[in-house]
């Protein structure tokens, strides 16, 4: 059973009502089992941290990473968040809002091609 921290469901909760539109995206792309049939859940919590999109099926994450991610204090938090979540088995793979946006194929056939 995967760790969990009960005081961040509400949070999760939030956030899947309130999805990023880089998020909500995707999601139209990976919801339904469109990808070979997985089954990805969104905001999902998992120990201290809820992960953008989680596939159980293949031990897979996948974040969506807006501008706020890419200083230098919140690039060491990703880090960690990232070697936490390895640790569990996880494979953990990071795009950019603009990858998103401006590539979404791209984005969904690397999806693919890890599960």
């Amino acid at each position: 059973m995967l760790p969990f921290n009960k005081n961040l469901k509400p949070l999760a909760r939030d956030l899947r009502k309130n999805l990023t539109n880089a998020e909500r995206r995707l999601w139209s792309r990976i919801r339904r089992k469109q990808l070979k049939k997985f089954q990805f859940y969104r905001q999902k919590n998992i120990g201290d941290y809820i992960v953008d999109f989680y596939c159980p099926a293949a031990n897979l994450i996948v974040e969506v990473d807006g501008g706020q991610h890419y200083s230098k204090e919140n690039i060491l938090k990703d880090e960690a968040r990232d070697k936490f979540l390895n640790a569990l088995g996880f494979r953990v793979l990071r795009f950019s809002n603009s990858d998103v946006f401006n590539n979404i194929e791209g984005v969904v056939k690397e999806i693919y091609n890890h599960l």
